[in-house]
């Protein structure tokens, strides 16, 4: 056991009796080394062994060697079971750093295993502020010690550094880089009065500089609490505001700039550095380490995706058969559409999707479809290409202007003709049923382009009957006669316009109260239209006698039903070829639930195929040999408004920092999950509400989801600990800990700073995403 033995200290200097022996704890040995001197200067070459010496008081061995500004101090080295520590050397080293005890000193861990370029492990040893005096220095170092011991009984090797204890006037952790947004030209300084205890420890939040790597201003962000006239440090010391000034300036900032150039250059990669400022101006490196985890930064030029209008299509995660039914159709109609108007170019539209599925969501490419400004508008205004793509569209779109009324007319009946042809799905051969599922597939491209040209092009009244209302109205009829909303489609099919697609039969009826059907125009009811019943122009009253299934979450695709006759009123155009694409859809989905019937698998099971394995196996291949292995992918969170890809991680645009009312991201990703306040049982998909980043957290970050606090750095040990993790977290969620109550629902981002309730408790304010107008 390694031991400081008193024996060799009875008689203290400064009136400390014999106190026998205190105990520090066994370490573990890390690898073979010859057995170091009692302590160590940290200015001797041989500090610089990390095994020896640990990784933090290694690093500052190095900076200090190699001229940076570091404190004096020395290092107990690490030891194997059974060295006992020179006493003696010992307090002779305390006494000559401590001024005979008159100076505060800092007892620090240093583990080799702390502070790498894997692992920081930050804030996960212990370190003891403000010691003074011998005995209190003693127990401090069996602190430090105690605190190698893990939690599975095993004991990390250790090290400990003593420096003196700095009163800085103001203190912070500064970034080489900006990890938050993985930018390696910005480095990010945080900073509050007094030392950086309290801002690496989560219980202050700091103001934060963004600088370029010359030393360029570029965004400020104040915290409110740094200039008031009395502030309280970690320590329980108060100090006074020197000023209501900066509390960095211009000059300062730049130094440290500079020195964090400095620091670069001696470890090859920029750092994560502990800094201060003393009274009389001095800057001093407290420590140094790997920035160890960087988000990922979008490539230049990638595509400026979001959700944007397609979301009201496919609003759902999707399963692997389902992109490829319903994104891939869409992508290549809304791409004709796009070429027909010339509003991109031909050669971008073949090699750009404009439509994709991002984690099972749809997602489009914003730019190609208009939704966003570009990135140069005065530099569009000169460019003269979309201008001679457009006139060269230009007697297209005249033309087609005119026509596209009847072209629509055209395209639904024969969409409805051919759906009240295709027999029950129960009948129908393998080979007839992939041909009536690529069928389905190319009259899907058809729909979505001319859905897309007749939203712009086609002027439709203000208030113009759509298809959700025609379905409203519907439900509320059907509801009133009693009819079950199993039964619901098969009376009136135009009632699936309120439903999403899905294979898996997770679509459902709305449950929210429908407005009173004397509220709304007696006309506004559904088209007699079906997808199973023959249909000539819209508005034409007709009968069939076709039978169809019910919705598909509650029958099977083998289930029948005879459909009712219903009034008709003709819808606009856009809104009558909406309807069809769900109508297509709902055809898709029965033909593939008969083949997974056939096949003796799930729906849930066949959706993880892609279409061209479906297709094989329709044709008479055989299953996937790996289909029993593969799983549906997790629970995704909705789709971001603005987004890029880099690295396959989604990454949400920048925003204008000045609206996230103190909220910021300090580790980038997204999740949604179950509040927990880190008591009781925790929720498979737990996302941790706390009011501070406190370190002593960092036991809870496995397993959870994402991390939520109401104060804290982007720079604290716990968000540098989440990062690491790859644990979305935000913080500056003002009240989170009374707003979140556990077993809520949260959606988080990390990037932009985004916290709102996924589904909300009874009581709990309904909107509580940051940076938004209420």
């Amino acid at each position: 056991m390694t031991t400081l033995d008193e024996r060799h200290g009875e008689g203290a200097r400064d009136g400390d009796g014999h106190r026998g022996e205190i105990a520090l704890g066994r370490v573990e040995a890390y690898g073979p080394a010859p057995v170091p001197s009692a302590v160590v200067p940290l200015d001797r070459p041989g500090t610089e062994l990390p095994r020896l010496m640990g990784s933090k008081a290694a690093n500052l061995a190095r900076a200090a060697g190699a001229g940076l500004p570091v404190l004096p101090g020395f290092v107990i080295p690490h030891r194997t079971g059974g060295d006992v520590i020179d006493m003696v050397a010992l307090r002779r080293a305390w006494h000559e750093l401590s001024d005979g005890g008159t100076r505060p000193l800092v007892v620090r861990s240093s583990s080799p295993q702390e502070d790498t370029k894997e692992s920081s492990l930050a804030g996960r040893f212990d370190s003891v502020l403000d010691v003074r005096g011998w005995r209190d220095f003693l127990a401090a170092v069996k602190r430090v010690l105690d605190s190698a011991a893990r939690p599975d009984g095993s004991t990390a090797p250790m090290a400990v550094l003593v420096q003196p204890m700095l009163a800085a006037r103001v203190g912070g952790v500064m970034f080489g880089a900006d990890p938050v947004a993985g930018r390696a030209d910005r480095m990010l300084v945080s900073a509050v009065r007094g030392g950086p205890d309290s801002l690496v420890g989560g219980t202050r939040t700091g103001t934060g500089y963004w600088l370029s790597t010359h030393g360029r201003l570029l965004r400020t962000e104040v915290d409110e609490t740094a200039d008031e006239a009395w502030s309280e440090s970690s320590t329980g010391t108060r100090l006074e505001s020197a000023s209501t000034g900066p509390l960095l300036t211009r000059a300062e900032l730049f130094r440290l700039t500079r020195l964090a150039r400095r620091v670069r250059k001696v470890f090859g990669r920029p750092q994560d550095v502990e800094f201060g400022f003393d009274a009389d101006g001095r800057l001093w490196l407290f420590q140094s380490r790997p920035i160890t985890a960087m988000a990922a930064r979008p490539a230049r030029g990638a595509r400026l995706l979001g959700p944007g209008p397609v979301a009201e299509t496919l609003p759902e995660q999707l399963a692997p058969l389902e992109e490829d039914l319903w994104v891939a159709p869409m992508a290549r109609g809304l791409a004709a559409a796009l070429d027909i108007g010339g509003t991109a170019p031909r050669r971008l539209l073949r090699s750009v999707p404009v439509v994709r599925a991002v984690d099972g969501r749809a997602a489009a490419d914003l730019r190609l479809l208009g939704t966003v400004p570009p990135r140069h508008r005065w530099l569009a205004l000169l460019n003269p290409a979309p201008g001679a793509r457009r006139l060269g569209a230009a007697w297209r779109v005249g033309r087609l202007a005119a026509a596209l009324p009847g072209l629509a007319t055209d395209l639904v009946a024969d969409v409805d003709r051919r759906l009240a042809e295709i027999p029950s799905p129960t009948t129908l051969p393998g080979t007839v049923l992939a041909a009536e599922l690529r069928w389905t597939r190319r009259v899907l491209v058809s729909l979505h382009a001319q859905e897309a040209l007749a939203g712009a092009l086609l002027h439709e009244p203000p208030r113009s009957r759509t298809a959700a209302g025609t379905a409203l109205t519907a439900l509320a009829e059907a509801r009133a006669r009693g009819v079950p909303d199993d039964q619901v489609t098969a009376a009136d099919p135009v009632v699936l316009a309120l439903t999403a697609p899905s294979l898996g039969g997770r679509g459902q009826l709305p449950n929210a109260a429908l407005p009173p059907t004397d509220n709304l125009s007696s006309a506004a009811l559904a088209i007699h239209a079906t997808p199973f019943a023959r249909a000539a122009q819209p508005g034409t009253h007709t009968t069939s006698t076709r039978n169809t299934t019910n919705t598909p979450s509650t029958t099977s695709p083998a289930t029948t039903a005879p459909i009712a006759k219903t009034s008709s009123a003709a819808l606009p155009p856009r809104e009558a070829l909406r309807l069809r694409v769900r109508w297509v859809q709902e055809l898709q989905i029965r033909l593939v639930r008969e083949v997974a019937l056939r096949l003796g698998i799930e729906p849930e099971r066949i959706g993880l195929l892609r279409w061209a394995e479906l297709a094989h196996v329709l044709d008479g291949g055989p299953l996937p040999a790996d289909l029993h292995a593969r799983v549906r992918q997790p629970a995704s969170p909705p789709l971001p408004d603005e987004f890029r890809i880099a690295d396959g991680q989604i990454v949400t645009a920048e925003r204008d920092s000045r609206r996230t009312g103190g909220v910021r991201g300090v580790s980038a990703g997204r999740a949604v999950g179950t509040v927990w306040d880190g008591s009781g049982p925790r929720p498979a998909d737990a996302v941790l509400v706390v009011r501070t980043l406190d370190p002593a957290l960092a036991p809870l970050l496995p397993g959870l989801t994402g991390l939520v606090a109401q104060t804290g750095s982007p720079l604290s040990h716990l968000a540098v600990l989440a990062r690491e993790f790859g644990l979305p977290a935000v913080v500056g969620a003002a009240d989170a800990v009374r707003r979140f109550p556990p077993g809520s629902r949260l959606t988080i981002d990390g990037t932009a700073g985004d916290v709102r309730p996924d589904a909300p408790l009874e009581g709990v304010q309904p909107d509580v995403r940051q940076g938004d107008a209420p």
